[in-house]
């Protein structure tokens, strides 16, 4: 059952975190091009990936449970809390790049093209430091110091 939760574990993680890293960023470029009907679909999107991400964060602790004594690892191994942190930090941003994503497209449809919404450098840098996180969450599981 462990090699089962494994599997899911990691499926889920490239297939759902990996759009959750990647969407914003395509949003940004929605907002350049002052699309803001696209903006609303990727935000929507990113929100659902990013609830979607918890079942990563479930599947891992699946295998911790099941594995974990074998392994000699818990919740309190420094990767693995460390991991959690992370990913709790990455989550909260990108919830926070949902919400300006979708201010932003308010603002870009009442705009000209090629103008920039307010929120514009608060998307960018906070999708940028939610993938650093999340890369490092996976440095972190493959690692494992």
């Amino acid at each position: 059952m462990d090699t089962v939760l494994s599997i899911l574990h990691v499926a889920s993680a490239v297939f759902i975190v990996g759009p959750m890293a990647i969407l914003p960023m395509t949003g940004l470029r929605a907002l350049r091009s002052g699309n803001g009907a696209q903006v609303r679909t990727l935000a929507k999107s990113t929100s659902i990936f990013t609830w979607l991400s918890l079942l990563v964060f479930v599947f891992g602790f699946g295998i911790l449970g099941m594995s974990g004594k074998a392994w000699g690892i818990s919740f309190m191994t420094p990767w693995i809390l460390w991991s959690v942190i992370l990913y709790a930090l990455a989550f909260i941003l990108t919830m926070f790049v949902v919400a300006q994503m979708n201010k932003a497209a308010a603002e870009v449809d009442g705009s000209t093209p090629g103008t920039k919404p307010s929120g514009y450098g608060a998307i960018a840098g906070s999708s940028g430091v939610a993938a650093l996180l999340l890369l490092a969450v996976v440095v972190l599981m493959i690692w494992k110091p």
